[in-house]
């Protein structure tokens, strides 16, 4: 696994980062396989779903940094906190956007004979995530920043 994670970008925690996302990504299309037997490779792209890519990606990020500069350095407070805000605002703020965006194509489906010039396509829908959502994609992120071996880093002069 080291191999593969040094060969992305030769940075480890971008690498664990991608590695969590691209797991999340892959992970929504074989769910809905599972779940609804419809293969969408769509959601290799989209957000929304189960897991949260976003929650990987940040908690993988958190986690590899807390893992090389321990939990006490001020580097990964700066990750733990940007985690929280992308967690917080993937459940949050664009889940309302999604809502929001549902009832507005309800509206404009049902407008009547002729729908507004300015509705050109529907409104993405799938913005956001679910509680649970998030936290499973901060669960895959936490596992893949903890469980793949970090590089040994160099000594700081005057340190």
């Amino acid at each position: 696994m080291r191999a593969a994670v040094n060969f992305l970008t030769g940075n480890h925690i971008i690498n664990v980062s991608i590695l969590a996302f691209l797991t999340a990504q892959v992970l929504k299309v074989l769910i809905l396989l599972i779940r609804y037997k419809k293969l969408d490779f769509r959601r290799l792209l989209g957000s929304g779903g189960m897991p949260s890519s976003h929650s990987a990606i940040v908690c993988a990020m958190a986690a590899s940094v807390g893992k090389l500069y321990r939990l006490d350095s001020g580097l990964f407070a700066i990750a733990a906190v940007i985690a929280i805000v992308v967690m917080f605002d993937a459940s949050n703020v664009r889940r309302s956007a999604g809502e929001q965006a549902k009832i507005l194509n309800y509206i404009m489906e049902n407008w009547g004979h002729q729908k507004p010039e300015f509705v050109v396509k529907e409104l993405k829908e799938l913005l956001g995530h679910t509680p649970f959502e998030v936290f499973a994609g901060a669960a895959l992120g936490l596992l893949f920043g903890v469980c793949i071996p970090a590089p040994a880093l160099p000594a700081v002069i005057g340190g």
